[in-house]
């Protein structure tokens, strides 16, 4: 609810190092209680951006997700007649549904009937890994749109098996054929401002990765543009990643663009530490002890 939403943001900012610049915009967790009422209270507090939908056990900490969508509905009302956004994990947990499918079967059984019955409301599919997702978000009016991880560009699913399981490389929605990825490569750097920067960046501790039952994310949030970079330069498509980085994405949301800061990327290899401190564990990120083509700097 908003009063948790609030009591996490302030304690962010205790925990912000002085002289950093953050601003942290916090979302609702929808579960099926989720009413009317508590999108209103969201929306007046003016830190609440937008609402996140898990489908329940789809993910890691989905266990309070939604069971059913239409249990939801009055919520999603609410959202469209203030303009929050939703922003939706896109998978179908059904175990007779092969788990490469997840998200295909998702766009029919439940995204089709959600933009029909919320035409007003803005949907982001978050983190799309199917030229499935692709076709059906590009289909939709102006008020559906996608975001799309670094690691969904640059990998297919064979990388997960590559010379033995990677679990680094393990995240949900899972890596897909290569057709797919192609698919992503093509609406991330068309300049099309229905698709935009989403990181997913999942930093488990590697014990919680490298074990008998290891959880689902990759650690990219440490170098996602120089990520994002590598894809848009092997397109020919650098003058587009602004646009996807910066612009599109607030745009949809109806956050104002930042101004006054400039980054600059510089083609310059560097090798990815094995390992980051995380608390008394570590992180091990992607690419760790691999070259990452692209520097970033802040002018």
């Amino acid at each position: 609810n908003t009063k948790m939403a609030l009591a996490y943001r302030e304690r962010i900012l205790k925990a912000l190092p002085k002289g950093k610049d953050f601003t942290p915009l916090m979302t609702l967790y929808m579960t099926d209680k989720t009413s009317p009422e508590d999108i209103k209270e969201a929306k007046a507090s003016g830190h609440v951006y937008a609402v996140k939908l898990y489908p329940k056990g789809v993910t890691t900490n989905s266990d309070s997700g939604v069971t059913d969508i239409k249990n939801v509905y009055p919520a999603m009302e609410e959202m469209a007649k203030v303009g929050m956004p939703l922003l939706i994990h896109g998978e179908v947990f059904t175990r007779s549904v092969d788990f490469f499918d997840r998200e295909k079967v998702f766009l029919k059984e439940v995204m089709e009937p959600v933009v029909a019955a919320h035409p007003k409301l803005k949907i982001v599919m978050e983190h799309i890994t199917t030229e499935d997702a692709v076709k059906f978000v590009s289909a939709c009016g102006p008020n559906v749109g996608a975001t799309i991880t670094p690691h969904h560009l640059l990998y297919n699913r064979n990388a997960i098996f590559n010379k033995g399981l990677c679990p680094h490389l393990f995240c949900l929605p899972i890596l897909k054929r290569e057709k797919h990825r192609v698919a992503l490569v093509a609406a991330a750097t068309s300049g099309n401002p229905k698709f935009f920067a989403g990181t997913d960046s999942a930093p488990h501790p590697k014990t919680k990765k490298e074990s008998a039952c290891g959880c689902a994310g990759c650690y990219v949030g440490f170098a996602s543009v120089e990520l994002y970079a590598e894809t848009f330069a092997q397109q020919g498509a650098l003058s587009k990643l602004p646009g996807f980085l910066c612009s599109q994405g607030a745009k949809f949301y109806g956050l104002a663009p930042q101004t006054g800061k400039k980054l600059k990327l510089e083609k310059k290899a560097w090798k990815v530490p094995a390992e980051f401190e995380l608390g008394d564990d570590v992180v091990v990120p992607i690419r760790a002890g691999d070259e990452i083509e692209w520097t970033l700097t802040l002018l």
